[in-house]
């Protein structure tokens, strides 16, 4: 699996395939969807994964046609976009930083978007639509606002993280609060929606977040080499005739509107982001942003923890948030000992 291939078209066209990068994509991609499978069999009534398929292809009879089709085919959707979504946010950010911490956790959208969907909560008690749309509006604004503050001739990575810290402990501090000043019963309805979970969901969060990957994925993927170009600095970069400050703008727009979108449907799932890029690289063994790697990583992580906690605690027990907050800070711990190792921090 090692090695670089060069496929060329009829029309003359030519495109370097890493052989690896493309096995590790792949089965990436047979692991999300066959832990997905498992995933719709699990629950209070079991259903063997050969009868979920069957269902799928309308082979199933009516009652396992409902429960695949109607309560949990579209929460395992909204995790594998959720999941997609993270991980490609988070490998843009790391690619725009240059930094493996600079994720969308650490950077404060996810508290930017918690603190809209709180707003919407305890200020106006809106409904879960509403909630939906505060928190996505949450996370551009932060998204905007770091952008701004990080600007000085051009946005750099360093300056982006440095920004993003000091803008995460600013919301996290006004999300705290809203929620020393609201009633208990908007507490409580907050407190669920920011563990980050997959319960409940249906179709309505299925097609927004399926819109968004249709269009923004093509995007993003169109700018991977420049991407990786940009990881050699500015300055070769736009000597190589990329326009860096056009397509670090392009990368950051497009990696907040994944990240927000992605806690709008599902609450703040923690550390997805983080590390589903830094996992892909390491399978990978490639330089660059290895970006769909990153999206069929993150979706299989998410994906693999729902089912965990389903199978360990049961349905609606334990959100997949606490599940990927445990994993995902022990994961932090040790990159943050790696790194302090290789004197990088």
């Amino acid at each position: 699996m090692r090695g670089n291939r060069v496929l060329r078209t009829p029309g003359g066209l030519s495109v370097r395939l890493d052989v690896r990068s493309a096995g590790v994509v792949a089965l990436l991609l047979l692991a999300a969807l066959a832990a997905a499978v498992v995933l719709i069999g699990t629950g209070d009534f079991a259903i063997p994964a050969a009868d979920v398929v069957r269902t799928l292809f309308g082979g199933g009879n009516a009652g396992q046609e409902f429960i695949v089709d109607e309560l949990r085919l579209p929460r395992v959707l909204v995790g594998l976009l959720v999941g997609a979504s993270l991980g490609l946010g988070g490998a843009l950010f790391q690619a725009v930083t240059r930094n493996p911490l600079g994720s969308p956790d650490v950077l404060g959208l996810s508290q930017g978007a918690t603190a809209g969907a709180l707003v919407m909560i305890v200020l106006f008690s809106g409904s879960a639509a509403q909630v939906t749309l505060g928190a996505l509006a949450g996370g551009l604004v932060t998204g905007a606002g770091i952008y701004l503050l990080s600007w000085k001739r051009g946005v750099h990575g360093y300056r982006l993280v440095l920004v993003g810290i000091g803008v995460s402990a600013i919301v996290t501090a006004v999300n705290g609060y809203l929620m020393t000043v609201s009633d208990i019963v908007d507490a409580t309805r907050a407190l669920v929606w920011m563990t980050g979970s997959l319960d409940g969901r249906d179709w309505t969060q299925v097609w927004p977040l399926l819109a968004l990957c249709a269009v923004l994925v093509p995007v993003v993927l169109a700018n991977a080499r420049a991407l990786r170009t940009m990881e050699m600095g500015d300055d070769v970069s736009n000597a190589l005739g990329i326009r860096v400050e056009r397509v670090r703008a392009l990368v950051l727009v497009a990696a907040v509107l994944f990240t927000a979108s992605a806690t709008a449907a599902a609450g703040p799932v923690a550390f997805v982001a983080l590390t589903a890029p830094q996992l892909a690289r390491r399978l990978t063994r490639s330089p660059g942003p290895n970006l769909l790697a990153s999206l069929c990583m993150g979706a299989t992580l998410l994906v693999v923890a729902d089912w965990a906690s389903q199978k360990i605690f049961g349905a609606g027990q334990l959100p997949v948030g606490v599940v990927t907050g445990v994993l995902g800070g022990g994961y932090l711990l040790w990159l943050l000992v790696t790194e302090r190792k290789a004197g990088r921090i």
